[in-house]
């Protein structure tokens, strides 16, 4: 059922994806600044309650629908599972940013392709080069697909299904919402979010760059995951982009980001403090290595869901 509920719900996202500020969404932000308005009073403890009962809310209903579905019927069971992939998943929500800036810059408007980068990663790209923008695309495409493809099959594979895929993704989300903005930023309130997608996400993250370096250059990923991945300040993107631009021969981060946030989709940022002489493997960034990265992408999300094929095969069989 794992394997269906995927291959159905990225078939369904295919025909028509979600829109960013589709109404569930709108929901889910309604609901978390609902959350740190009523429990923030500038204690780490109240954001750890929060972030508590936010996921009690979200995930004691999915499984109670689910619950009831399956007791119903098996093929109901499949299709709440299908519907809560498709709401999890955010697949097309960042493709149509970064084919557009391929065309961009295959045509050569950069100025276009800048505009396009801005909008999407919300980083000044002003006098950035074609590899400065080629860069950052690949990045950035590097960790949303991570965050919105790679971490949602490892959670919905758990054996509570639906509500392990919603855990992902609002976790991933309240990390990012109860911390980034201007009020919060560098509150206690927000550090157990922080804490807490730390783990949840520790898993599936070394799984990407594992699937990463098998479908690419696996000797480079490696190599670079081992070597270069402590640089940046947060790990799970430092292991991601290291194994991802090795697999590909590609040298992702610059100096540019050495000093500033990297602000990527979910504000990826590198440590100045540990940088050092050695250069990682790689290239510098092209047009070029943006349709690398759409193979890379596709190859690793072949290679899942083989994986959850077998895996479904061995339950079955079991």
């Amino acid at each position: 059922m794992t394997f269906l509920s995927i291959l159905f719900a990225l078939l369904f996202e295919q025909l028509k994806p979600l829109r960013a500020d589709n109404p569930m969404y709108a929901a889910i932000k309604q609901l978390a600044a609902r959350m740190e308005a009523s429990f923030n009073a500038g204690q780490e403890s109240h954001g750890r309650l929060a972030w508590i009962v936010t996921m009690l809310v979200l995930l004691v209903p999915t499984l109670l629908v689910y619950w009831l579905c399956a007791k119903i019927s098996p093929f109901l069971a499949l299709a709440w599972n299908i519907l809560i992939v498709y709401l999890t998943l955010g697949f097309r929500h960042y493709s149509h940013y970064f084919t557009s800036i391929q065309l961009a810059l295959n045509s050569g408007d950069e100025a276009t392709a800048r505009s396009l980068l801005a909008e999407w990663t919300r980083q000044d790209t002003t006098g950035m080069n074609v590899s400065d923008i080629s860069r950052v695309a690949v990045e950035t495409a590097l960790i949303s697909t991570h965050r919105n493809v790679f971490g949602v099959f490892f959670w919905f594979a758990m054996p509570f299904g639906p509500a392990g895929a919603i855990l992902y993704r609002v976790s991933e989300y309240l990390a990012r919402a109860w911390n980034e903005p201007e009020h919060l930023r560098n509150e206690p309130f927000g550090r157990f979010a922080t804490r807490a997608f730390y783990w949840i996400d520790w898993v599936p993250a070394r799984l990407t760059a594992i699937a990463f370096a098998v479908v690419g250059n696996f000797e480079d990923a490696i190599y670079a995951w081992r070597n270069f991945a402590h640089r940046w300040q947060d790990e799970a993107i430092g292991i991601i982009l290291c194994a991802g631009g090795g697999a590909m021969g590609l040298r992702l981060g610059s100096a540019r980001e050495n000093a500033a946030d990297l602000r990527l989709a979910d504000a990826a940022t590198v440590d100045a403090g540990t940088m050092d002489a050695e250069t990682p493997p790689g290239e510098e960034a092209t047009v070029r290595a943006l349709q690398s990265t759409v193979g890379l992408v596709w190859r690793a999300l072949l290679l899942w869901m083989l994986l959850l094929l077998l895996l479904s095969f061995a339950v079955w069989l079991g």
